[in-house]
């Protein structure tokens, strides 16, 4: 008989890198995910395969329209 293959799992769809809490961790030398989210709301969500809850969209001119 043959065998099972594994399904390959989809990457969870964000946009980490448009996101306020992805910031530069010197120490591991990458990009992270800052929000303080603990093991079960991080397994909950790579599980879901849905859209970070957490997700804050990062504007970085947001301060100089204030200004004008």
């Amino acid at each position: 008989m043959g065998e099972k293959k594994a399904k390959k799992q989809t990457p969870v769809p964000t946009q980490c890198e448009m996101c306020a809490y992805y910031d530069y961790d010197e120490e591991w030398e990458e990009y992270v995910c800052s929000m303080d989210m603990d093991e079960d709301e991080m397994v909950r969500f790579y599980e879901s395969r849905t859209s970070c809850p957490y997700f804050k969209f990062y504007d970085e001119y947001k301060m100089v329209r204030k200004q004008n």
